[in-house]
């Protein structure tokens, strides 16, 4: 390979990359959308002061029961309730009541972590770990216990199909085509991240919590009750995560896998730190750690020719499942020291005594 010249593959790969865009633009998003997920609910949770890295296990335990609610929801429903009820999504009454489950899940291992970490006042990493392992080993269990049986879950939600005029628009179309030629929940991830970035910079929750993550004594000075407030941003902030968890069984896929988050929730913690805690920031971030997937897949899918589709053919395709996480590792590495978090995060809050 050493008689190849390199300027030469340079210029191939981008010609390549450009002609393959709109393809590669969709797989991106769609494989960005569980970690974009995670880096925003880390951003709620870190700006209030509280560090969430259970957010691998919420969204494991989303996925799952959001899977094996909708296995119940078939099974006890009768069959005239369990047809599509919009043309558009094809959204069904199993697919709610599993996406209900799956939200209800994160909430409630989310108040879980809120109150080690809150009240309890226990080591915050401890117990996202502790979480996180609970998860994975619970969800691990159960599904080969399920999946012996060979359930009928309740699919999927399918997604949105766009004209083909507003796809071929010129400039535009590709980037309309990555936003919306998906499912409702990712869809409802672009939704959340416009939400939360107005909602943290321009209302009075947002700086509520912004001033709770620097300087909690302060706020609690003027009459703002700090612990209240962690509490429910941690909590809400599951339903963030769940939703993460129920795309990957529920839109990405319609089953579960044991272990099917495969470290997207730590991925979203350093596309949190990359984007420095902005839900926008974080949006991106987690785009680029994905994008690396989705090239690889166009790569595998529908390789260049010539001398640049020799050399990628004898790059292993493994090399391209782990260069996500070692871009991770590489832009991490070059933030240290640069990107600053909230001054209180992780550091558990005691109310002074009253005296």
């Amino acid at each position: 390979m050493n008689d190849i010249p390199v300027i030469g593959l340079v210029i191939q790969l981008v010609a390549y990359l450009v002609n393959q865009l709109p393809v590669i633009s969709n797989a991106a998003v769609a494989v960005s959308i569980p970690i974009a997920l995670a880096a925003m609910t880390g951003v709620v949770c870190e700006r209030s002061g509280v560090v969430n890295i259970a957010l691998e296990g919420i969204m494991l335990t989303a996925a799952f029961v959001g899977w094996i609610g909708g296995v119940v929801a078939v099974a006890i429903l009768p069959p005239d309730m369990t047809g599509s009820l919009t043309p558009v999504f094809h959204i069904t009454l199993p697919l709610l009541i599993a996406l209900a489950c799956a939200l209800f899940s994160g909430m409630a291992l989310s108040a879980l972590h809120a109150w080690l970490s809150i009240s309890v006042r226990a080591d915050q990493i401890v117990s996202g770990v502790i979480i996180n392992i609970a998860a994975l080993g619970m969800t691990g269990y159960l599904n080969t216990l399920i999946s012996r049986q060979s359930p009928l879950g309740a699919g999927g939600f399918t997604p949105l199909t766009l004209p083909d005029w507003l796809i071929n628009l010129p400039l535009v179309g590709w980037l309309i085509d990555a936003i919306f030629a998906h499912g409702p929940l990712a869809i409802a991830a672009f939704a959340i991240m416009i939400f939360l970035q107005i909602w943290l910079f321009r209302s009075r929750w947002g700086l509520r919590t912004r001033a709770v993550g620097e300087h909690p004594r302060a706020v609690e000075t003027v009459g703002i009750d700090v612990i209240k407030l962690r509490y429910r941003n941690v909590i809400l902030s599951g339903l963030i995560a769940a939703l993460g968890g129920a795309y990957l069984s529920m839109e990405l896929t319609t089953s579960f896998q044991a272990g099917m988050t495969a470290g997207r929730g730590f991925i979203g913690l350093a596309a949190m730190i990359v984007g420095r805690w902005t839900p926008i920031g974080a949006f991106g971030a987690a785009i680029l750690f994905a994008s690396s997937t989705a090239i690889g897949r166009s790569i595998t899918i529908a390789p260049p020719g010539g001398s640049l589709g020799d050399f990628l053919k004898g790059i292993p395709p493994q090399f391209y499942d782990a260069l996500p996480y070692l871009i991770t590792i590489i832009v991490l590495a070059g933030l240290i020291g640069r990107s600053i978090p909230p001054a209180e995060d992780g550091k558990p809050y005691e109310r002074e005594a009253a005296t």
